[in-house]
């Protein structure tokens, strides 16, 4: 194009900068900053290079976000999983709370990701040095640096994250620009759970219990619960002891233990690698009164990974929950 101005020596200068113009117009690209006119020279040829803006409502307000962000930084663990089922490798995650750093049912699909600290106290430094255009977090954890994190990049939080992650997901696949994938992936784990009550008939009639052993701690698991809403999907149903009130989980002494006691019983340790954890599984597990639940001596007593059934919190975890229920209860 180039060639041409050229051999037009002749023209005058107002002619010469309006050739200029539209040279300029025609090989290259506007700005950033003038969203318009690339909006008008899209539309012109058929094809829009304008970024679609979304507004995205969520716990801190409303944000604006455009197009598909691919630089994203993400500081919950359920945060995480939603992520990856949506194909979106984030460029920096916050630690899984047990592996090192990414539990093991996800550490393949983390290579290369830069751990950017603990959902309690995140980095803010290196979420800056990642240059995200997305960062994902949750109020309940870190709201207090909400205004610095949104400082940094376009910041969405959900609200809370116990028994929640159905929500976060959609929150998430929302300001990812992937609403249709993650309404499906959503769909797709509700029917399986609907087959799986379909098809367990009188299993169901079976009580269950869920227990978690920690450093210095025993805990029964209820309703309110990353396994508990699965179990009110599946049709899944607690013994009658165990109706505390104003609690979504019952913290019990050794001198308790029968109030675990039932036809099928799940236990995980978390177990954060000072043996602390398994030390109280031992200890639980060893003790007579433990030894003469019914549940046990039925051998229903099945230990299960901590991370998947209670830890991780996202719809990965919850799928490879699912997968391990249909074996126990042998249903296909």
């Amino acid at each position: 194009m180039f060639n041409v101005l050229k051999k037009k020596l002749t023209w005058t200068g107002t002619a010469l900068l309006l050739a200029l113009t539209l040279v300029v117009t025609g090989c290259g690209q506007s700005g950033s900053n003038n969203s318009a006119n690339n909006g008008a020279n899209a539309n012109d040829s058929g094809a829009s290079n304008a970024a679609e803006e979304r507004v995205i409502t969520h716990a801190m307000g409303e944000t604006p976000i455009k197009g598909n962000p691919v630089r994203v930084v993400v500081l919950t663990n359920e945060g995480t999983e939603a992520l990856l089922a949506l194909g979106v490798k984030p460029v920096g995650a916050v630690k899984s709370w047990t592996g090192d750093p990414w539990y093991a049912h996800i550490k393949a699909d983390m290579e290369g990701v830069t751990e950017v600290g603990e959902e309690s106290q995140p980095n803010m430094e290196l979420i800056a040095s990642l240059q995200p255009d997305l960062i994902i977090g949750n109020k309940l954890r870190q709201e207090k640096v909400y205004d610095q994190l949104n400082a940094i990049a376009p910041t969405i939080f959900s609200e809370t994250l116990r028994g929640a992650w159905q929500d976060n997901f959609k929150l998430y696949a929302d300001a990812l620009g992937k609403k249709a994938e993650g309404d499906q992936i959503i769909a797709d784990y509700d029917a399986r759970a609907a087959d799986f009550k379909n098809k367990a008939g009188d299993k169901l009639n079976q009580k269950v219990s869920v227990v978690r052993f920690m450093a210095g701690k025993t805990r029964i698991y209820l309703e309110d619960t990353f396994t508990g809403l699965a179990f009110s999907k599946l049709g899944i149903t607690r013994p009658d002891s165990q109706k505390y009130k104003d609690t979504f989980v019952e913290e019990i002494t050794k001198e308790r233990l029968p109030e675990v006691d039932a036809d099928m019983l799940f236990y995980f340790t978390y177990e954060t690698g000072d043996g602390k954890g398994t030390e109280m599984e031992q200890e639980m597990l060893n003790d007579p009164l433990w030894q003469s639940l019914n549940v046990v001596k039925n051998n229903k007593a099945i230990r299960v990974d901590d991370a998947i059934w209670n830890t991780a919190g996202g719809v990965i975890a919850a799928n490879l929950m699912l997968d391990e229920i249909y074996k126990i209860y042998e249903i296909k």
